[in-house]
């Protein structure tokens, strides 16, 4: 089996290293630059004449081009989120994949940190589900990328690039998907100073700059109605000095709670009323317990179960297209809650 990637930015590099560390072969990266982590590729059809599998790490309204384009091919594709920029679109990427019956999946990685494997193997019949994703990395009116585009990124920033790893993570945890929402998006920042020149994700830019002003919302608040009858309370934010890279959940459940969040992965809360609390550490997983695991190993191990069922195996026990459709509907509904300031349901 061979690989290709689209993109040659952070998440490009970051898909090619866990590859390697699986002794997947990447054919090489077709993207706008040359880069240091494998060969490059002169075209998009030059990459899809050479690979099994296309792993779609563009900007995000490159998504459904590309992804429709490798499954039209006969590939496999894994895609970064979102899986598109509409419902529309997200729908016809399933469609596709389905009628082609090829492998297909959303890089929705927080699944597979071990401790919410753990997590959702408790089977917590949750009540209320609360939590954060919260990131400093925009905070500065002179931080910039090309998500803060929306032509680019997309209409929704924090909600469609962290608020949507959380929804599907707290959804698989709890088995509860999202009914119904009520969101309030700001854009903290409304102005800011953007580098003339190319700025990679995470990365500091100098430079002469240009004032720009932003529509997309730097800070989520979303109550949630979830389909078990849970209640849930979400806040988001790319703005939030000092948080990296936070997601937390908190789930209280009708005999237990359980907490946990991405900056302490190896520890799992567990709550009780009536008998003391636990702190289960991770004992399962890639390398014995006390050597920890975190994002790199997240992306290795959906990965693994991706091309276990490229080989052959079984195709579940990872997010699919209808896993990325899902949230696009979610984002949906929020936009259009901050939209019109009242509950919105989720349209299937």
């Amino acid at each position: 089996m061979k690989a290709g990637i689209v993109g040659t930015g952070f998440m490009a590099r970051t898909h090619a290293e866990a590859l390697a560390r699986l002794g997947i072969a990447v054919g090489g990266v077709v993207g706008s630059r040359a880069v240091d982590f494998a060969p490059t590729y002169g075209s998009f059809d030059e990459m899809l004449a050479d690979v099994d599998v296309v792993h779609v790490c563009s900007p995000n309204n490159l998504h459904f081009e590309q992804a429709h384009a490798a499954l039209q091919a006969g590939k496999h594709v894994v895609c970064e989120k979102p899986l598109a920029l509409s419902s529309s679109q997200a729908h016809q990427l399933c469609a596709a994949a389905s009628e082609y019956g090829l492998v297909n999946a959303v890089c929705f990685i927080s699944r597979f940190y071990p401790l919410c494997q753990e997590a959702a193997s408790r089977s917590v019949d949750a009540r209320l589900i609360t939590g954060n994703y919260l990131q400093d990395w925009l905070s500065n009116d002179t931080d910039w990328n090309w998500r803060l585009e929306p032509a680019v990124g997309g209409p929704l920033r924090a909600v469609g690039d962290i608020g949507s790893h959380w929804l599907d993570l707290v959804s698989y945890v709890t088995g509860q998907r999202v009914e119904a929402v009520m969101a309030d998006l700001t854009t903290v920042l409304p102005t800011r100073r953007r580098p003339t020149g190319e700025v990679e994700t995470f990365a500091a830019s100098s430079g002469p700059t240009e004032p720009v002003e932003m529509s997309t919302e730097d800070v989520a608040g979303v109550l949630l109605r979830f389909g078990g009858g849970a209640r849930g309370v979400l806040t988001l934010s790319q703005v939030s000095p000092g948080r990296k890279n936070h997601l937390s959940f908190e789930i209280s459940g009708a005999s237990e709670s359980l907490a946990w969040n991405t900056e302490n992965p190896e520890q799992l809360w567990i709550g009780h009323r009536d008998e003391p609390n636990q702190l289960q550490l991770r004992s399962a997983g890639d390398y014995p317990a006390g050597h920890a695991q975190g994002y790199p190993d997240a992306f290795k191990a959906l990965f693994r179960a991706v091309y276990v069922a490229v080989d052959g195996g079984p195709r579940d026990g990872y997010p699919t297209f209808e896993d990325g459709f899902e949230q696009v509907l979610v984002g949906e509904a929020i936009a259009e809650s901050a939209r019109l300031g009242q509950w919105v349901p989720v349209q299937r």
